[in-house]
Order: structure tokens, then sequence, then C-alpha cells
């Protein structure tokens, strides 16, 4: 009866007279297509390895050609097939008994007899020894590419076309990547086999495109926060205002600076921030008081402060009260 197994040839679909090209494109063809990474047949996979293991070595391939139609998947003990041994092709039948199976082979029974029964299956056993189950092809590297970005397409997201160049081909591939809105300075869009090749046919690697944000002149972002800082004059600290300010969606709010604000305040507007990338909702817009001092006062404003001084004092309040209680101790 015909054996249902297939020879390695058949497995990589290739002719017995294949090329050592043919044979490896064919591996490679066969490989991408059944790898369990990507959906394949894991069984199917392994076969196709085994087989490739053998075909693509110039002396396995030899020793196959010679012993492997013959070998049993319990004979010679080799590594070949899943069951662990040569895989074996029927042409019609079985010969008629172990002599006619060994007369095929040049000093082993019948007229050029010369070797023993013991050498036969001792030199099988040392050949099938020499073949161990291929290992699966390995990932290409993953490769990492800088993306810099404005404030406002990292705050409201953008779709941006990306030239990246695959340092091991040389090759330039064009890739649509689509900033999510929220997105932050380090961040990463990992994009699937478009990074480094594998070196043995194996799934290509990943590519990674990190955001950088270029600095904008009013905001800074800290996770979903944005922070700013509103410059206030010291009338305005002292005596409270309410100030208009841009928000980074585009849009204005007017805030209440509270009467006797310090500079280091902070005023928090909840929900003005940027998107949550990975969750519901927004971050909040965080504005920090600075009280802006003059650098040059004119002798009206040195007037107007010196009064201000008095009139501070007269109210009972000091400005250095713990110093100056030190002072006198």
């Amino acid at each position: 009866m015909a054996s249902t197994q297939r020879s390695y040839y058949d497995i990589l679909g290739v002719k017995r007279d294949a090329t050592d090209d043919e044979i490896k494109k064919a591996y490679h063809k066969l490989a991408r297509k059944y790898h369990p990474d990507a959906g394949g047949d894991e069984e199917k996979f392994k076969e196709i390895n085994a087989a490739y293991e053998v075909l693509s070595d110039a002396q396995k391939r030899k020793q196959y050609d010679t012993f492997g139609q013959y070998a049993s998947s319990s004979g010679f003990g080799g590594s070949g097939t899943p069951g662990g041994g040569w895989s074996y092709t029927s042409t019609g039948g079985m010969p008629n008994g172990w002599e006619e199976i060994f007369s095929q082979f040049a000093g082993f029974g019948g007229q050029g007899g010369g070797g023993s029964w013991a050498d036969m299956f001792g030199g099988a056993a040392r050949a099938g020894q020499q073949y161990q189950q291929p290992s699966q092809p390995r990932k290409g590297k993953d490769f990492k590419s800088t993306l810099h970005i404005s404030f406002n397409e990292a705050f409201s997201g953008a779709q941006k076309k990306v030239k990246i160049k695959n340092p091991d081909t040389g090759d330039i591939e064009e890739i649509i990547v689509n900033i999510p809105a929220g997105a932050v300075d380090g961040g990463q869009m990992r994009y699937k086999r478009k990074g480094g090749v594998s070196p043995d046919g194996g799934e290509r690697g990943d590519l990674l495109v990190v955001t950088k944000i270029k600095p904008h002149p009013l905001y800074t972002r800290k996770g979903a926060n944005v922070l700013m800082e509103l410059p206030v004059s010291i009338s305005e600290a002292v005596l409270g205002a309410k100030i208009m300010v841009p928000t980074p969606e585009g849009g204005k709010i007017k805030i209440s600076v509270p009467a006797g604000s310090q500079s280091g305040d902070e005023i928090v507007i909840n929900g003005k921030g940027a998107p949550r990338v990975k969750k519901s909702g927004k971050g909040d817009l965080k504005i920090t008081i600075k009280v802006v001092l003059p650098t040059k006062a004119s002798s009206d404003v040195k007037a107007a402060l010196k009064a201000l001084d008095s009139a501070i004092a007269k109210d009972g309040e000091s400005i250095r009260g713990t110093i100056e209680n030190e002072l006198k101790k």
C-alpha cells in the first residue's frame, strides 16, 4: 500500500532537481504563509522547516536522496518529519523483501556485497543523528523612528505621511501615521511588519514611531494636563482681577485671579486639558500665577510703591514678620 507521507520535495512544492535558490524561495514563501504568528498552521510550519533543514544542506540532501526513499519513520532515527523519521515515497509498491531493498545500495547484499548488515544499520543511524529539528525562523529587528509634531497636532490629533528608510534594505517606504488626540511627548505607535527583514524567512520586525512634541510659546504638557503661566501685575495680585486667557483647543475663557494672589498660586480649569489617549475625558488646564515686578521704575512708580509699603505697614501687615521676630531674639 502506498504511504501517505510526502517527500520533502513535495512538502516544499519543488522538483527533485530544484536548485538551491528555488528551494530557498519556496521555503520563504511557505514559511510566511504558515507561520503561527501570522495565523498559520503550526504543524504545517514545522513540516516545512524540517524539509528545508535537509534540502538546504548539500550533504544532508545527498544522504536524503540516497536513503530517504526507503527509510520509515521508525527506521534510521532521523528528525526530518514530524514523526521523527525520514519521509517515505512509494512509486507503486514495496520491493519484495529486505534483500531486494538493500541490493539497491552499493556494497550491501546482491552482487555488490562486501558490507555487513551491522555496517548498514550503524552508518544509517549515524547519518540520522546529524539531523536536528530546525529552529523557527527569527523575527526581524524592530526599528524606531522619531516623528516631530506640533503642540496642536499632539493635542487634537493629526494624520501625516511619513517616509521611512529601511536600514536593512535601503528601501524608502511611505506610511500613513495616525497621531491620536492627546499624544504625549515620547509616546510610541507600533506598526506591525514594517521593521527589519528576517535573516531566515521569518516575520518582519515592527516599526515604532516615537512622537516628539515641539515647544509651544504658551503651553507645556504633563500627561493630559496642560500647563501655562499667567503674568499679573502687583495691583492685580493684591486686588484680584478677571482676565481673559486662550485655551489649548483654540477658545477663550475668563478666569478670576483671587485678591491677595502670590506667585506660584495655581488656578485649575477642569476638563480644558488634552484628551486622554487610553481613557475617556480630558485633563485639566493648570494656570500658575506669576506676579511681575517692574525692572525699571520712574519717580512716580517709586513714590507709589513707597506709599503702598507705608499703607500696608499701617494696616499691621508685615511681609517679613518671621524674619523680624528672629532678629529681635
